[in-house]
């Protein structure tokens, strides 16, 4: 049964673009399949989480790790009373405007795009179903509804000035209220981002062999979970021993943000997702404790897996092809796709030619990426 403070398909804010509505599925349930459907969301297929799409088969990538956040969302929604198929629809989209090779990626093009208004995966997220997605005839972009797009926009809070250059751009002519907080679902949305990627990226590191068990087990929350494990099968062999391990640490983390959140909700007894979204604070986290034993588990991955060394020259490496393409495509247009060519060379300023050469570096795969730098630059 539906929370009163979760949002319902039937009281949806509409979609920018007029369309009939389904006699199968409601305004939720075509947000998530019309965002399932994009070529954005194919592409994160190659596209990096913390290694490089071509260095294992294992590891997760950011579609891997998308659908990992909507599975997570899709419980959580479901035990606080929120709309599952709006909640899975944001999960899904929050890392379509992700460049290749993830974070390095976006950090490269960011500096580049200084002086042209920055570059931001949230913003780009937002005008790639708004407009870079062009495979309808009525208009650019998927037609979202407005509580999706709020979501994807501002999944994790309100988003302060000066807004990124895509996002105000959008704003402007379709107010998504960036001001307050988003809808519990959207809240759920960012949480279960934070829940996938500490458990995958422990499952990463540990089979990339940039730490060991014994030195995850000295972390909070994975600690226990290890010794439980001992406790129920001592001798079990090490691939088994480790899922176990980290199956527990997924279930802490997921009931810990059911139990806090439910408490906060009962507190501030929202009775509409309006006054949900104007309630303050966060409805959706973690409690205190466990937050805190994240940092420290953050804290540890960033100094043995983030940054370790061969995770550090790989970033090198990509950081040079970013920077590299870009001025590249800038000063010849002609070397793009012809369905871009005549946008880029009509650009009125050279803002508006970088933000669309940045469009197209951003919609790239860690593969494309490298196969076109190394045509590009003779070392093919």
């Amino acid at each position: 049964m539906a929370a009163p403070y979760a949002c319902r398909p039937d009281h949806s804010r509409g979609r920018l673009y007029r369309e009939d509505e389904s006699a199968f599925r409601s305004p939720f349930q075509r947000d998530r399949d019309r965002i399932i459907h994009a070529g954005a969301f194919r592409r994160l297929k190659h596209k990096t989480q913390v290694f490089v799409e071509h260095e294992g088969d294992h590891f997760r990538t950011r579609l891997t790790h998308s659908i990992e956040v909507a599975q997570v969302a899709r419980t959580i929604a479901r035990a606080l009373g929120l709309n599952e198929d709006l909640t899975e629809a944001v999960a899904l989209a929050h890392d379509l405007g992700h460049t290749p090779f993830g974070h390095t990626g976006e950090d490269a093009l960011n500096a580049l795009m200084a002086p042209h208004g920055g570059f931001d995966h949230n913003a780009q997220a937002l005008k790639i179903v708004t407009t870079l997605e062009r495979n309808y005839a009525g208009f650019d972009g998927l037609n979202l509804t407005w509580e999706t797009l709020e979501g994807i926009a501002k999944h994790n809070g309100p988003v302060p000035a000066p807004l990124p250059f895509a996002l105000a751009e959008y704003n402007a002519r379709h107010d998504l209220e960036l001001e307050t907080h988003a809808s519990g679902e959207a809240q759920v949305a960012a949480v279960s981002d934070d829940v996938a990627y500490n458990n995958h990226d422990l499952a990463d590191g540990l089979r990339a062999g940039l730490f060991t068990d014994a030195e995850a087990a000295e972390l909070p929350i994975v600690g226990a979970a290890y010794a439980e494990v001992d406790r129920a099968w001592p001798g079990l062999e090490r691939k088994r021993r480790r899922a176990e391990a980290l199956r527990r640490v997924f279930g802490v983390m997921v009931g810990d943000v059911i139990d806090t959140s439910r408490a906060r909700l009962a507190e501030t007894a929202p009775q509409s997702v309006e006054e949900l979204r104007g309630a303050g604070r966060p409805m959706v986290r973690f409690s205190d404790g466990l937050f805190t034993d994240l940092k420290e588990i953050r804290a540890f991955l960033f100094s043995r897996m983030y940054r370790a060394p061969s995770v550090v020259e790989m970033r090198r490496q990509v950081t040079k092809v970013v920077e590299e393409l870009f001025p590249l495509y800038m000063a010849r247009p002609d070397l793009l796709p012809e369905e871009w060519q005549s946008d880029v060379t009509q650009a009125a300023d050279e803002t508006a030619r970088a933000r669309l050469v940045a469009d197209y570096i951003a919609g790239m795969t860690d593969r494309f990426a490298l196969q076109q730098h190394a045509a590009l630059s003779g070392n093919a």
